[in-house]
């Protein structure tokens, strides 16, 4: 049985690619191959549709 590739390209748009991992994360590159992390990389994901942010639950 083949191996899956490492990773699947979602495209270049609007100036990032993102790439899917086999471990089901998502790696942000900007033009120039500088990563984009944290708060940058979670709005990016957002507004691809990729992921959906939880908010935490009010504490009793």
């Amino acid at each position: 049985m083949a191996k899956k590739p490492a990773k699947k390209e979602k495209g270049v748009k609007k100036g990032y690619r993102i790439v899917k991992k086999r471990s089901g994360r998502y790696t942000v590159y900007k033009k120039g191959r500088k990563l984009v992390n944290g708060d940058a990389k979670v709005a990016i994901l957002v507004a691809e549709g990729l992921i959906k942010v939880l908010k935490p639950k009010a504490q009793a």
